[in-house]
């Protein structure tokens, strides 16, 4: 019989202007505030196969997310990122992702694509698992059941 599995712990990480949304532009950003993004996901993490833990965190500041990175991210089983406009220029945040080993969602509320041509390049792209750009909230959901099922697929191969 095998042992029980671990729960994962998946860090959540927002960028600046984040803590505005459902104030700031909500006809490009939604409604959606980001504390009920991050209560929503921290549901479906915990109710999720395998189990999983959310680590919440947002700032304006890009030193102050890449401490949150080098402090948490290489622990973590996945990381979840919305770096907002630090996605565009912020080498020292690449960086700090690049020294996670976990996978890394990128995820954008709206379509940086179809957006000023500035916004169109990600400094991280290249580092991470993939890229959820244009659907808004909804894309921090499946940018979690993305590492759920990642997570499910190595435990059923390590059994």
């Amino acid at each position: 019989m095998s042992e029980p599995r671990q729960t994962r712990s998946i860090l959540l990480v927002n960028g600046p202007n984040l803590n505005m949304l459902g104030i700031r532009e909500p006809e490009k950003y939604g409604r959606t505030t980001l504390a009920e993004i991050e209560a929503r996901l921290g549901e479906i993490a915990l109710d999720g196969s395998p189990s999983a833990t959310l680590v919440a965190f947002q700032s304006n500041y890009e030193g102050a997310i890449v401490e949150a990175l080098q402090e948490n991210g290489r622990a973590a089983d996945g990381i979840i990122i919305n770096a907002g406009a630090l996605t565009h220029y912020s080498i020292a945040m690449r960086d700090a992702l690049a020294m996670c080993s976990c996978p890394i969602v990128e995820v954008h509320l709206t379509n940086i694509h179809a957006r000023e041509e500035f916004r169109h390049h990600s400094v991280i792209a290249p580092i991470v698992s993939g890229q959820i750009a244009g659907l808004g909230a909804l894309g921090y959901e499946f940018a979690l059941a993305y590492l759920q099922r990642r997570f499910a697929e190595e435990d059923r191969l390590n059994d």
